[in-house]
């Protein structure tokens, strides 16, 4: 079986210069959001979409599900992240950092393929830089039980399925909100995470053939 989507489409989709990444956000973004803008400074932070290669060479993303007793974010999917500490160097070493605190993967097999737009998380305050890194072989996953609930794949030829997005109704904070989602694993993906995922997702469908996705159900 050939794989739909190779590393080398992933470094093609991250060097389109010119790429809308506001319209690929927007597109699986909750609508309303309801959110009011804050005066002071948002605060930096970091995510890690982590690409590593699957079974037959098929590529897939790591996704966790955040531990119940957290704070913010409780419950959700996202990325490995979270903030700048005093001690990174910049917001690249912020991913890595959490990416090895969060889910064990750590090392020489990590290899920095390049970063999304920072964008603005109003849940939480954060203006966020997407980070996508490589780990060349299978990652063993060791999650951090005080911040992880559970950690699972998630193949990006997926991203381009239309039979994994959905759209539902959510009251999110006293509104009443259009709320796309992914389905993945049994999971739904919203929020933040399903924005960054559809920003992947855009940039993949610029740097495959046509024909590839003709044949995606």
């Amino acid at each position: 079986m050939i794989p739909l989507i190779t590393l080398d489409h992933v470094r093609s989709a991250l060097d389109l210069n010119d790429f809308d990444s506001r319209a690929a956000l927007q597109r699986m973004a909750p609508a309303p959001r309801g959110w009011l803008k804050r005066d002071d400074p948002a605060h930096p932070a970091a995510v890690m979409i982590l690409v590593y290669p699957g079974p037959e060479g098929i590529l897939y993303t790591a996704l966790t599900l955040r531990a119940a007793e957290l704070r913010g974010h409780s419950g959700q999917v996202s990325f490995p992240g979270g903030r700048l500490d005093p001690g990174d160097e910049n917001l690249t070493a912020t991913a890595l950092r959490e990416t090895c605190e969060e889910i064990g993967v750590c090392g020489e097999r990590l290899s920095i393929l390049g970063h999304f737009p920072q964008f603005y998380i109003p849940a939480s305050h954060h203006e966020v830089c997407p980070t996508i890194a490589y780990f060349d072989g299978a990652p063993v996953f060791i999650p951090n039980p005080d911040e992880v609930a559970e950690i699972f794949s998630f193949a990006l030829e997926d991203l381009l399925r239309p039979r994994y997005k959905f759209v539902e109704r959510r009251r999110i904070r006293g509104v009443d909100a259009r709320v796309p989602y992914y389905q993945a694993r049994g999971h739904k993906v919203w929020g933040a995470t399903a924005m960054l995922l559809s920003e992947l997702e855009g940039r993949l469908r610029l740097v495959l053939p046509p024909g590839a996705l003709l044949k995606l159900t």
